[in-house]
């Protein structure tokens, strides 16, 4: 088993309570815990009182990020499977493995002493799981492993970081992985290039988010739009979001390609203030049809439509006028993942060189031009003051975030 000197340094070091690794994407800060720590940390504290906790943003994060990693090293007789009582069998001893994203997730185990804990992505969780993780750690041989992305100096995980508690913090840059491919590291500067996610997630800095969240397309939108490639579109899928009495209802089309390239197809903004009553349930259900009408006739049929899931009236109202006219497109409520979350995304795309637009987005165009981080917020926040079209963005990031685990960026040449 290979480890870099900066790995082995936290071998070495992680003698601590908390134990936390901060810095940036694939720079070595989770393998070390996967091949090494996990496993010695459960078994040495195997026989005392307490339980084994594996903690991520979800239950199906820790599987992905933590115990199928382990698998690859150990084999599945060591590493089990996630029952239905949330437990896992990691080396021989029951680990709970829990989702921390909200508060109720973790249920199971307030109350419960923790002898060891490992803590995944954990700037993503709530703050109050891991305000419950303290007090839990309790015993005089606990403790606690952890990794995470940095996010914006104020964040509540870095006022911790900063205290007095019993810590050992490690910094990561990417460069500290000699493991890592020259060509892979240079495409992933590009993509986050010019970008507050250049300083946190390639330098490993704790940096405020500000100004524009789309810089390289609000510096030269012109440079995006590119004519669809419609023989080698391999689906469509659309976003919709409701907007309020103030604002607008959007719709946003947007083609996937077999290369990993995303474009946006076309959008509409309808606004309610230019309707006499305003858009209802049935006037809205008109729009929509006559939208993915317009998308079938330049573009080809839509896989999919996915709502804005706040308003499941209104959601359910276009899933029963789209069933009749379009048989072959499922609707269903949007996922509406982080928003943060659906950013990154976006931003990686562009860079990647895997972000293109047609001529008719001029709504969704404009919106991403627009688009710029609170500055008044002290966490990343987009603007929504009704300054800026936040529909669209929302309409389009519901049209992609079901493949926001599904594809590994790199930077490509030549457009689609």
């Amino acid at each position: 088993m290979q480890l870099s000197s900066k790995q082995n340094e936290y071998i070495l070091g992680a003698s601590h309570r908390w134990n936390i690794k901060s810095g940036a994407v694939r720079s070595g800060k989770s393998f070390v815990d996967t091949a090494y720590m996990i496993p010695s940390r459960i078994r040495k504290r195997a026989g005392e009182p307490g339980l084994n906790v594996i903690l991520g943003v979800s239950r199906e994060t820790v599987e992905r990020n933590v115990l199928q990693p382990m698998r690859e090293i150990y084999t599945d007789r060591l590493i089990g499977t996630i029952n239905n009582r949330n437990i896992a069998r990691v080396c021989g001893e029951d680990v709970y493995c829990l989702g921390a994203e909200k508060v109720n997730q973790v249920a199971k185990i307030q109350g419960s002493s923790i002898k060891y804990a490992y803590g995944d992505e954990v700037a993503k969780w709530n703050q109050e799981v891991f305000q419950m993780l303290k007090s839990r750690l309790d015993k005089q041989y606990s403790c606690f492993d952890g990794s995470c992305n940095p996010e914006n100096p104020t964040h509540w995980l870095k006022q911790f970081i900063d205290s007095d508690a019993d810590i050992y913090l490690q910094k990561y840059r990417i460069f500290d992985n000699p493991f890592l491919p020259s060509e892979y590291v240079y495409n992933l500067c590009k993509e986050y290039e010019d970008t507050v996610y250049y300083d946190r997630l390639i330098e490993g800095l704790w940096k405020r988010a500000e100004g524009a969240i789309y810089r390289k397309f609000a510096d030269k939108p012109e440079s995006f739009i590119q004519k669809a490639d419609k023989e080698h579109i391999t689906r469509i899928e659309i976003g919709v979001d409701f907007g309020g009495n103030g604002s607008g209802h959007s719709f946003v089309a947007t083609a996937k390609y077999k290369s990993g390239s995303v474009q946006p197809v076309m959008s509409e903004r309808c606004m309610n203030a230019d309707y006499q009553e305003g858009i209802d349930a049935n006037i809205l259900s008109d729009l929509i049809i006559k939208f993915v009408e317009k998308v079938v006739k330049k573009y080809g049929k839509p896989k999919a439509l996915y709502w804005d899931n706040a308003e499941t009236v209104l959601g359910q109202s276009i899933t029963k006028a789209c069933r009749k006219p379009f048989p072959f497109m499922v609707v269903l409520p949007a996922w509406k993942e982080r928003i943060k979350d659906r950013i990154d995304y976006t931003v990686r795309l562009m860079g990647a060189g895997l972000f293109s637009i047609t001529e008719d987005c001029e709504t969704l165009s404009q919106a991403l031009q627009d688009a710029v981080w609170d500055s008044k917020s002290n966490e990343d926040v987009r603007l929504d003051d009704g300054s800026t079209d936040i529909d669209s963005l929302d309409a389009f990031e519901y049209s992609i975030e079901r493949d926001m685990n599904n594809l590994e960026l790199n930077p490509v040449r030549g457009g689609i």
